[in-house]
């Protein structure tokens, strides 16, 4: 059985991502409580597989990855994200970097990351201000200084600072 965290982690990456995976899923049946949690529990396995075969969930660092293959600006990849239970994506080490990075390969788009500048210009944070502790900044950025205040991901796992009205693969964390 799942641990209740990653099960409060697929359940709201299989949320997110339930617009775009449309599932017939055999109705809940049974009288208790019990049974509609175990019956979830193993939808949502199901769910996590599907998704993890089209490579649209995976896992690092302890922390689940989702994206619909979709892309919006910064704000409302944010927007959307939260409203799923999770996050931006915002790696913390090269794992994490690279498991972002993997959707960022398969769907051929750069993807937003939950970094932005903060009031002093070409210094960049996470959103909720934390110091970045891990950074993998493409040769000679962040380059905007004060013009270009979100980040995004290239292809080869590095990151560039950019306008954030721009759309980009929207990519969360659980």
């Amino acid at each position: 059985m799942l641990s209740p965290q990653l099960f409060h982690k697929i359940f709201g990456a299989a949320f997110f991502l339930l617009a775009c995976c449309a599932q017939d899923f055999p109705s809940l049946a049974g009288n208790g409580m019990e049974d509609i949690i175990l019956q979830l529990d193993y939808q949502i396995s199901r769910l996590e597989g599907v998704l993890r075969l089209e490579g649209k969930i995976t896992e690092s660092g302890g922390k689940i990855f989702a994206t619909s293959g979709k892309t919006a600006d910064f704000y409302t990849t944010v927007q959307k994200c939260e409203e799923a239970g999770g996050s931006i994506a915002t790696p913390r080490n090269q794992g994490e970097n690279a498991a972002i990075q993997f959707f960022v390969k398969q769907f051929k788009k750069y993807a937003y990351l939950g970094i932005k500048e903060s009031l002093l210009p070409g210094k960049f944070c996470s959103l909720s201000g934390a110091e970045l502790n891990y950074t993998n900044w493409y040769s000679n950025e962040p380059s905007g200084k004060g013009e270009e205040e979100c980040v995004e991901m290239y292809t080869d796992g590095t990151w560039n600072d950019k306008k954030c009205q721009q759309n980009r693969l929207t990519v969360c964390q659980f």
